[in-house]
């Protein structure tokens, strides 16, 4: 995982909501207006929570028809394991050449004991 998508994974797990949406999905596949309903929040502000899990990958949504024509968007959970360890920040950190510039820089003044 780059610094990047452990950055994207860490923010989207980040909020109560968001831990309330993966939390309501455990249980199952859920239809926007039933999640929205279930968690007390409006579908605009569930959509924007939403988007932030997909673009993690610990969402997946996917668009159904009804049997009169209506559009209806589900998500359910994608299986996933997040493990947060100073051995997958290094890998992170390593793996991506702007926090590697900056990682080597903080490196260089914590031995010379400069700060700042």
């Amino acid at each position: 995982m780059t610094g990047e998508e452990l950055l994207v994974v860490l923010s989207a797990v980040g909020h109560p909501q968001r831990l309330r949406i993966v939390a309501e999905l455990s249980r199952g596949r859920r239809y926007v207006s039933e999640l929205a309903r279930c968690l007390v929040i409006s579908r605009p502000l569930l959509y924007m929570h939403l988007e932030r899990l997909e673009k993690a990958g610990i969402v997946v949504g996917t668009l159904e028809l009804s049997e009169d024509g209506k559009a209806l968007r589900y998500f359910e959970l994608v299986p996933f394991d997040v493990r947060l360890n100073v051995a997958g920040v290094l890998a992170a950190v390593q793996g991506d050449s702007a926090l590697r510039g900056e990682y080597a820089l903080a490196s260089e003044r914590g031995q010379r004991g400069v700060s700042g």
